[in-house]
Parts: structure tokens; C-alpha cells; sequence
């Protein structure tokens, strides 16, 4: 939907402007020169504008405003609904974030070839990008492991070998730390609440302590074992902070580079969805606003 909605935007952005292009040096002069001839060739006094035909009116209308949307959506920023609790506790159903654009290189809106570098994603990012079995559906997940890293999940924790070029005095595996904080309530069940570093980013985890690690859907590479992955190339390997409830590069592997849509920067606005199926209301209108939710995201 969203590449429809890009293309949509193009299509309309340089349609209105060519018509109001050709209408500037075409057709706009030769209405004058008719209205100039039957005033009997006198030039009409300054500053007096000619009607323009509705379609070209409508053009120049709607011209600048799609064409600010277009490179705003484009290359600026990206609103996008998190649908689902993946990312719990750092994002919840119901949350609009405000995803960077340009964080991760300028790309073409509609075929997304990147056509100038600004950057690349780091440990602890959390990134949309298009979901590697379907691109038509955007994902977002946390940044786990880089280009060269090798990555390794087992009963419960996550263990990380940085990548390391020949050569180099390479860096040993290590486990990551966490840290206990409580209890969370997620859909009735009391999981644990943890905080995480990945890199310079502290972010809070759930993990269900009771629930088994599905490892038989596990993601398999091959030359390594069942848990483990080495990250290739221009890819990256992603996880979602809701580590027991979460469809990620566990099951599926790897982010390639051109997946990327952005880096998630904000919440601007957080509503709540609380009605039942049975009520009046539909569940899709909202019974209240987060606004302790609006700000950064970590």
C-alpha cells in the first residue's frame, strides 16, 4: 500500500506540474494574444490576470502542496501505525511514529534505489523496512546484528561476535546485559520486564520465561548451528523487543540494505483502542490518547 501511495504521489506531483508547464508556454500566451487582438491590439494594463481554464486552475492549486508531501514523505520523514505488540514495551498498538527518511541514504520513491549515501544503521536502531518475503508490507524491528556479525540466541539469551576484518585483534563473543526491572502484564500473562544494552542504546525487553524457544522454525544457515547466524554482507539481522511474541530474523533471516525504509526517531501521537467487537463504537476508534507517550524513542 505505501508503494501505491508513492507512486500515486509521483504520478500526481508531475502530471499537475506538466500541466501547469505547458499551459505557462503554450496555451496561457495564446489566450492573451487573443484578448490582446479583439482589444484592439492595445496590451492589457499590469497586473491583470486572464481565467484559466478549471483543469490548469486546479493544477497550480495543488501543484506545490503535493510536490512539498512528496519530497517530505520521500526523503524527510514517514508517519507509520504500529499494529502490533512486537516491540513491546518500547512501542505499543496504537502508537504513530515518525520514521527518518534520509538516516540510512536518499532513495528513489518509487523503484527505492538509493542514489546518494548518508549512513548506515547501528546496534540498537530501531528500523522499518520492507518485510524480505512480502516487500509489500513494512516491518519494524530493532537492530541486532551488523554486517560480519555473528549472532546467537539460546534459552533466552542474546550473544554477540562482533564482526572482525583479517587482521584485526577481533573481539571475543559476549553476552548481553540485562537487567531485571519486574512485571509486566501482556494480554493477562506476567512476563518479565528487562533492560537491555545493544551499543550505546539502554531499551527495555519482555521475555516469557516459561515459554519455549520455537527452534524448530528457526531461521537455518547454512555452516552454523540452530540458534546462531552470521550476518552476510549489506544485510542486518533484527529482532523485536517482545522477544517470545515476535516474527522475526530468527524465523526469517536477514534485512538486506535496500529493505530499508528508515530509522523510527519518534512517537507523535499514542491512542488507545479499547472497544469489543460487540460494542456500538467500532474497534478502530480510538477510547483515549497517550500523550505520556509522545517523545523519542530509545
Amino acid at each position: 500500500m505505501a508503494n501505491y501511495f508513492s507512486l500515486f504521489l509521483v504520478v500526481l506531483t508531475v502530471a499537475s506540474g506538466l500541466i501547469w508547464l505547458i499551459d505557462a508556454k503554450i496555451f496561457a500566451p495564446k489566450r492573451r494574444q487573443k484578448v490582446v487582438a479583439a482589444n484592439g491590439g492595445n496590451e492589457l494594463p499590469e497586473g491583470i490576470e486572464l481565467p484559466v481554464p478549471y483543469v490548469v486552475d486546479t493544477a497550480q492549486q495543488i501543484f506545490p502542496v503535493i510536490a512539498f508531501v512528496l519530497v517530505l514523505r520521500s526523503f524527510i520523514y514517514e508517519p507509520f501505525q504500529i499494529p502490533s505488540g512486537s516491540m513491546m514495551p518500547t512501542l505499543l498498538v496504537g502508537d504513530f511514529i515518525l520514521v527518518e527518511k534520509f538516516s540510512y541514504g536518499l532513495k528513489d520513491p518509487v523503484t527505492r534505489t538509493k542514489f546518494f549515501e548518508t549512513g548506515a544503521p547501528e546496534r540498537g536502531d530501531v528500523v522499518v523496512f520492507k518485510y524480505p518475503e512480502n516487500p509489500k508490507l513494512d516491518y519494524i524491528k530493532r537492530v541486532v546484528g551488523l554486517p560480519g556479525d555473528t549472532i546467537s540466541y539460546s534459552a533466552k539469551d542474546l550473544y554477540i561476535k562482533p564482526a572482525c576484518a583479517s587482521g584485526e585483534n577481533c573481539a571475543p563473543e559476549y553476552k548481553v546485559e540485562r537487567d531485571f526491572l519486574g512485571q509486566y502484564n501482556y494480554q493477562g500473562f506476567q512476563v518479565n520486564k528487562l533492560s537491555e544494552q545493544l551499543g550505546d542504546v539502554n531499551h527495555e525487553i519482555l521475555i516469557f520465561p516459561r515459554r519455549l524457544d520455537d527452534i524448530s522454525r528457526y531461521y537455518e544457515q547454512s555452516g552454523t548451528r540452530i540458534g546462531e547466524w552470521v550476518v552476510p554482507e549489506g544485510n542486518y539481522f533484527v529482532m523485536g523487543d517482545n522477544r517470545d511474541n515476535s516474527e522475526d530474523g530468527r524465523f526469517w533471516g536477514f534485512v538486506s540494505d535496500d529493505h530499508l525504509v528508515g530509522k523510527a526517531v519518534a512517537i507523535w501521537i499514542s491512542f488507545e483502542f479499547g472497544h469489543a467487537p460487540e460494542d456500538f463504537l467500532p474497534t478502530w476508534i480510538p477510547t483515549g490518547v497517550r500523550f505520556e507517550r509522545v517523545g523519542g524513542i530509545d
